[in-house]
């Protein structure tokens, strides 16, 4: 059975949640670039990833 990427919630050092993305190849391929304070406010930002990513452009900045 194929794995799917997955987001996972973790603490980091400083006690703050963070989110990362896991392709299902297991390599983190995004994360939250900051900590929250609150769990709920993790999850508030994996859920607006999940919703502007499907539509999301490239935008080329080279």
């Amino acid at each position: 059975m194929k794995q799917i990427a997955k987001f996972q919630i973790f603490k980091d050092s400083a006690g703050e949640y963070r989110w990362r993305l896991r392709a299902d190849n297991n390599e983190i391929i995004a994360d939250s670039g900051e900590g929250y304070v609150n769990k709920s406010d993790c999850r508030h930002g994996i859920e607006l990833v999940k919703e502007q990513a499907p539509d999301a452009e490239t935008e080329d900045q080279t």
